[in-house]
């Protein structure tokens, strides 16, 4: 019994932490971020680049929970892209809203143009911070 009360103190307790955090996100106005850079294979044509680049900037007008998007090519200076030289920044309101872009079936059709096309991908994503 005294377990039993244990374990429902901890829950009463930890389950408004986590409400309050959620809340705290999004009353900052916080927004999920979805990074992606992308290193091509030397044989890569550059149409073929353009095809992938210009089918990841459609992506905003088939999936309706991508909030913004932006992207650019390097233009760093200092010489540490690693041979990454395409950012694309895809805005999400939410986890749910990534869980939904993830398997959407445009976003799908996109994955398969990178098909042997890529040296190398990175991916991070992360809540904004003010």
């Amino acid at each position: 019994m005294k377990n039993y009360i244990l374990i429902l103190l901890f829950l009463t307790l930890a389950l408004p932490i986590k409400a309050q955090y959620t809340r705290m996100e999004k009353s900052n106005d916080s927004l999920l971020r979805h990074m992606v850079l992308f290193s091509f294979k030397k044989e890569t044509s550059p149409n073929k680049i353009s095809e992938i680049s210009n089918a990841f900037k459609a992506l905003p007008q088939k999936i309706h929970v991508i909030k913004d998007f932006e992207w650019g090519l390097n233009n760093s200076p200092e010489g540490l892209n690693k041979g990454f030289t395409h950012c694309f920044f895809v805005t999400f309101e939410s986890e749910k809203d990534r869980e939904i872009y993830l398997p959407h079936p445009a976003h799908q059709d996109f994955v398969k143009l990178l098909d042997n096309q890529l040296e190398d991908v990175l991916v991070v994503d992360y809540w904004t911070k003010n």
